[in-house]
């Protein structure tokens, strides 16, 4: 299967304001720290991924050091905000900035203030977009059940049914950023009486998908060429959210007709 489709004109990058004080220009570390409550799996890996794809151009010290103005700022939250909200691969995101596509800022939520559908299902979860190389953080049990609000009970059986696995290390377990999720997920669906074991169909449709994205891919995902095996996980990437999408619109037209 080819990775490339048609050649499509690299999206313009910004330029730096002429007005933009060196004040206001961030560093790597600084822009993933402003950026990690809206964006809680972002990571510095992620931002120099984007930047090897073109999507992103800092402007550089003398020394090499990437600063961050205002408009890369915004335009990473956009990038951001495309591949969480709507699913997009790096080619239509690269299209979509092309043609001039920009989100506004989000207003932050006042203090105390509680959103208006905190009660209803999946309220809880957060939106996120995962690398698949980069696995993030890790947390132990404890963590997780303090951030996701999970009971042991509950991981325990999840463990049991293969949905979460962790890893051990030193006698203690921890879990990475996806099985956090994972759980966070399981526990909203536990309000509704869906037990673990009820989860089993879908670890059983992604294990398919992931086995029919690697069946696409696999002889770049071997490649002993870097450049062709970054093409490929990129590609697996992009995929990965083209058919995460896709399994969104048939579940959503299939309650259509439960709630005709």
């Amino acid at each position: 299967m080819a990775l490339t489709d048609e050649p499509v004109p690299d999206a313009p990058l910004p330029t730096p304001a002429e007005d933009e004080a060196p004040r206001k220009s961030l560093t790597i570390g600084a822009v993933c720290k402003a950026l990690s409550q809206e964006f809680p799996d972002i990571s510095i890996s992620k931002i120099r991924y984007l930047e090897d794809q073109k999507l992103l151009a800092p402007r550089r010290t003398p020394g090499g050091y990437r600063l961050y103005g205002q408009s890369d700022v915004s335009r990473l939250r956009t990038i951001l905000r495309l591949q969480r909200d709507e699913f997009l691969p790096l080619r239509v995101i690269r299209q979509e900035l092309a043609a001039g596509r920009a989100d506004d800022a989000q207003p932050e939520p006042s203090a105390g203030s509680v959103p208006a559908d905190a009660a209803r299902p999946g309220a809880a979860l957060r939106r996120l977009t995962f690398s698949i190389q980069d696995r993030g953080a890790l947390y132990s049990l404890e963590d997780v059940m303090e951030e996701t609000g999970a009971e042991a009970r509950l991981i325990g059986e999840l463990e049991d049914f293969g949905i979460v696995k962790g890893e051990l290390r030193d006698g203690t377990r921890y879990y990475d950023e996806t099985e956090r999720e994972i759980v966070r997920a399981a526990g909203e669906l536990a309000r509704y009486g869906v037990a673990g074991r009820n989860l089993r169909v879908f670890k059983t449709s992604a294990e398919r998908e992931a086995a029919l994205l690697q069946q696409l891919l696999a002889p770049s995902l071997r490649s002993r060429n870097p450049e062709r095996r970054k093409e490929a996980i990129e590609a697996l990437e992009n995929l990965a959210a083209v058919a995460s999408h896709l399994k969104h619109l048939l579940l959503v037209r299939d309650l259509r007709r439960i709630a005709k």
